[in-house]
């Protein structure tokens, strides 16, 4: 289909863009092109701008996917951007203006994500966090492969405290006048599931999808569940700009 979108992937906190090459090789087969985004997880504000920069070097409509902070993320980022068609949701928050990670995270109780943080001084100021390698997988990835898990504590990316704390600024979030799909999992213990629950109804999301058993990691220990959910989404922004 000339008018199919490319799946454009922006992971959150306590990530790499390689948390998603299971989703990649499965839209691969479905013959859908993604890319995956480098977030610098510095601050919101800019962390969107950088997902602008990328936008601006794809040709023809995308389907803009967040994992976690990532939704935050794509919200500001897509906001007045006509390219991005649709928004997939991975475990990601749904802000209204004005929220931020922490504010959002703690809405609802059961995030043990806290506890499981050590906060490392920067040069600039301030600090930055990390999940704690001997309790990233509980935390983080508890329907992973230990060996995989491993493999994900040590090339984690740390989030500055500023980032979590910054407030979206957009005025009309991109979720609010675009189609969004929703994925994430039941047993996730960095966002309580709640929070994933009202985000979704919030945005009175195209499909909502509760992985049961499923940890934050969603996007790596159920690629098959979260590629279906995106490729639903670019069939949809596919079928639409073939019938205008």
């Amino acid at each position: 289909m000339s008018d199919q979108p490319t799946v454009v992937l922006v992971h959150g906190a306590f990530a790499e863009s390689a948390s998603w090459n299971g989703v990649i090789e499965r839209l691969y087969a479905q013959g859908i092109t993604s890319v995956a985004v480098a977030n610098p997880l510095r601050s919101l504000a800019g962390d969107a701008a950088y997902v602008r920069d990328v936008l601006a070097t794809i040709d023809g409509p995308v389907v803009l996917v967040g994992h976690s902070y990532g939704g935050l993320v794509i919200s500001e980022a897509a906001a007045g951007d006509d390219r991005v068609a649709a928004l997939v949701y991975v475990g990601a928050f749904t802000p209204e203006p004005g929220d931020s990670a922490f504010s959002l995270s703690a809405s609802e109780p059961g995030s043990t994500l806290g506890e499981a943080l050590d906060a490392h001084p920067l040069s600039t100021g301030g600090v930055e966090f990390v999940i704690r390698r001997a309790v990233f997988r509980d935390q983080f990835a508890a329907d992973v492969a230990a060996q995989t898990a491993g493999l994900m504590g040590a090339t984690q990316r740390p989030v500055t405290e500023a980032a979590l704390k910054d407030a979206v600024q957009a005025a009309v979030p991109a979720w609010k006048d675009r189609p969004s799909w929703h994925v994430f999992g039941a047993e996730d213990r960095n966002i309580p599931a709640a929070v994933l629950r009202t985000g979704a109804a919030r945005a009175n999301a195209r499909t909502t999808r509760e992985v049961a058993g499923a940890s934050h990691a969603v996007a790596v220990s159920q690629p098959g569940e979260v590629a279906a959910v995106i490729a639903e989404a670019v069939r949809a922004v596919a079928e639409d700009a073939a019938a205008a």
